[in-house]
């Protein structure tokens, strides 16, 4: 898949584009956003990036646009997760709702600029190393199983974080505990202070830059195409706005979710060991020579996350509804 210097130029002017756009017609002036808005826009985004793989299967075929899908399939659904993070974050923060957009939303961007030096530095490494693709398939089964054992606790491992964050920056930095609208910073007896909405944006950042370091390497399990990995990323982040509002609200109800995410890192972290194992180069397995063992075809991880998704979702449903009747039988008792 040849990328030339202007197709990325292009591609990055577009995204940016659309931030910019977001900002202007949505953010800028402070409004808590209906649901009728955030999922109209939900689903413009979500319809974006779909079209995108259709121009992707166009140019490139159908195998890329496979991986493509299945890239953002999988970033959208740990951005789900994320978005329990961020529920958290501005509660321990007491971010008033009108506000919460333009964090988010500045946070996102930082997401992605972050999220593009991990791209950058993974191409490199790939290309350089190819057993770095053993230390992305442990690292990701690390990660699935930290997931998997931190499941119901995420509460108290964000509060804790946040409380470091909040605790460093007053140390170093002159604060504030008072909001003074949507800004950042502010003049308190003649000197500038940062206000919570800033420390909440500093904590979103340094959360996003966790969740980079396990989205970036499950995508590189699904395709080595730094292209297709940028895209994926960006159009899964695009919209993560707008779907914090929309779903908020049902995120206590995925009590499953994480589990869910923790099977499919672990599936990726598995595809990606095979994978090096095939291109194995180092000396002290198999005398240095490539290892005959069947690889996991695009198509099958793609039906395998839809699959587990789709599982997760649905038992969570299941689960938080029978405990809804529950209470509701024992209040009318």
């Amino acid at each position: 898949m040849q990328i030339t210097a202007l197709e990325w130029i292009l591609t990055i002017v577009v995204i940016l584009g659309l931030f910019v756009f977001d900002f202007f017609a949505h953010v800028r002036t402070p409004h808590d956003p209906t649901f009728k808005e955030s999922g109209t826009w939900s689903a413009i985004y979500i319809g974006l990036a779909l079209v995108f793989g259709g121009f992707v299967a166009w140019k490139w075929g159908s195998t890329f646009a496979g991986e493509y899908y299945a890239g953002f399939v999988t970033e959208k659904a740990l951005s789900v997760d994320n978005l329990f993070i961020f529920v958290i974050i501005m509660s321990s923060f007491a971010v008033p709702r009108i506000y919460q957009q333009k964090v988010l939303l500045i946070g996102i961007v930082l997401a992605l600029v972050m999220r593009g030096v991990f791209i950058a530095v993974g191409a490199a490494a790939i290309s350089a190393f190819s057993w770095v693709f053993y230390l992305f398939g442990l690292f990701l089964v690390y990660t699935a199983v930290k997931l998997l054992r931190e499941s119901g606790h995420e509460v108290e491992q964000e509060g804790k974080r946040d409380s470091r964050i909040v605790a460093l920056a007053k140390r170093v930095l002159p604060t504030t505990d008072e909001y003074d609208g949507d800004k950042l910073l502010t003049w308190i007896d003649g000197r500038r202070v940062i206000t919570p909405l800033l420390l909440a944006l500093l904590a979103i950042g340094f959360a996003d830059l966790l969740f980079a370091l396990d989205s970036i390497p499950a995508i590189y399990g699904l395709t080595e195409q730094p292209y297709l990995v940028f895209t994926a990323n960006a159009f899964a982040l695009m919209g993560l706005r707008q779907l914090y509002f929309l779903i908020g609200g049902l995120l206590d109800r995925l009590v499953y979710l994480s589990y869910g995410l923790s099977a499919i890192l672990a599936f990726i972290g598995v595809k990606l060991v095979l994978h090096a194992l095939h291109e194995n180069t180092l000396p002290f397995v198999n005398d240095g020579r490539h290892v005959k063992i069947p690889e996991i075809s695009t198509p099958v991880s793609l039906s395998v996350i839809i699959g587990i998704l789709l599982i997760a979702t649905v038992a969570s449903l299941i689960k938080t509804r029978g405990a809804a009747r529950s209470v509701e039988s024992r209040v009318a008792d």
